[in-house]
C-alpha cells in the first residue's frame, strides 16, 4: 500500500509539529485545509512531491526539543490551548486593532488594501473572542468531565447540546471562517510585504499580523487534528 495516499498532511504535524514550519515555507495548509495527502498537497502548492518527502526526511532527523501534544491527556491538552493560544489572542487583538487603524489612517489613500486589511482584522477579532469564551465556557469544561468520567471508570455524562461532535462542528466551521480571512488578508498584504518606505508602524503592524496568523494556524491545528478527534473517540468509547 502507498503510505502517501493515506496518511495527510496534519497527520505529519501531528506526528511533529516541526512539520508546520516546513509546510507553512511552502503555502501548505496544515490546519483546517490538513486533511489532504502529500501528492494531494504537493500538486495544489505547485511543488515536487519528491523534494517535499526529503524536507520531511531532514525534519524528522532534527533533534531541537519539542512537545508531543498528541501523547497529552486532553484535559491537559485544553489548559495549554488555553494559557498559550486563547491568552496570545486575547493579548494581541487590541494591540493589532490599534495598529490596523492607525495605518490605514495614514497610508490607505495610497494602500487602499490597508482599509479592507483593518476590516478584515476587526471582523476575524470579534469572531475568535467570541468563539475562544464558547470553548472555555461550553466545549472544554466537558472534554474535562470526560476525562475525569476515564478515570473514575463512570459513563459519559448527558450534556444539553447532544453528543460531543454538535459543539466540535460549530467550532471547525468558525475556525474555517477564520482561516478564510486570513487567507484574504495574506492575499491582500502580499504575504506580509511591505514597502520600502513604510513606517515603523506599518512595519511592525504586518510582522505581528503574520505572527498572529501562524500562532492561529498552530492553535487550530491543535484543536482540528489532535484535542477534537480524541474527544470525540473518548465520549464514543465511554458510551460503548
Amino acid at each position: 500500500m502507498n503510505t502517501e495516499t493515506v496518511k495527510t498532511v496534519a497527520d505529519y504535524v501531528t506526528e511533529n509539529i516541526k512539520n508546520a514550519h516546513l509546510f507553512k515555507k511552502h503555502g501548505i495548509d496544515f490546519c483546517c485545509g490538513g486533511g489532504i495527502s502529500l501528492a494531494q498537497a504537493a500538486t495544489k502548492a505547485n511543488v515536487s512531491l519528491e523534494v517535499l518527502k526529503k524536507e520531511l526526511e531532514e525534519t524528522a532527523t532534527v533533534t531541537t526539543p519539542g512537545y508531543d501534544y498528541k501523547n497529552w491527556k486532553l484535559d491537559f491538552l485544553t489548559d495549554h490551548i488555553i494559557n498559550v493560544h486563547h491568552q496570545y489572542v486575547e493579548e494581541n487583538i487590541p494591540l493589532l486593532i490599534q495598529y490596523a487603524a492607525r495605518v490605514a489612517k495614514v497610508h490607505g489613500h495610497e494602500r487602499p488594501e490597508l482599509i479592507r486589511i483593518q476590516q478584515l482584522f476587526t471582523e476575524v477579532a470579534q469572531e475568535l473572542s467570541a468563539h475562544l469564551k464558547k470553548e472555555e465556557l461550553i466545549l472544554f469544561p466537558f472534554i474535562k468531565k470526560l476525562v475525569r468520567a476515564e478515570e473514575e471508570g463512570t459513563p459519559a455524562p448527558k450534556p444539553q447540546f447532544g453528543k460531543i461532535d454538535n459543539p466540535i462542528k460549530m467550532m471547525e466551521t468558525e475556525h474555517d471562517d477564520a482561516g478564510a480571512i486570513f487567507k484574504e488578508i495574506s492575499e491582500l498584504s502580499d504575504n506580509y510585504n511591505y514597502p520600502e518606505w513604510a513606517c515603523n508602524t506599518y512595519r511592525a503592524f504586518y510582522a505581528k499580523l503574520e505572527e498572529f496568523e501562524t500562532d492561529l494556524h498552530h492553535h487550530v491545528h491543535l484543536e482540528n487534528n489532535i484535542l477534537f478527534p480524541k474527544a470525540i473517540e473518548l465520549e464514543r468509547s465511554l458510551n460503548s
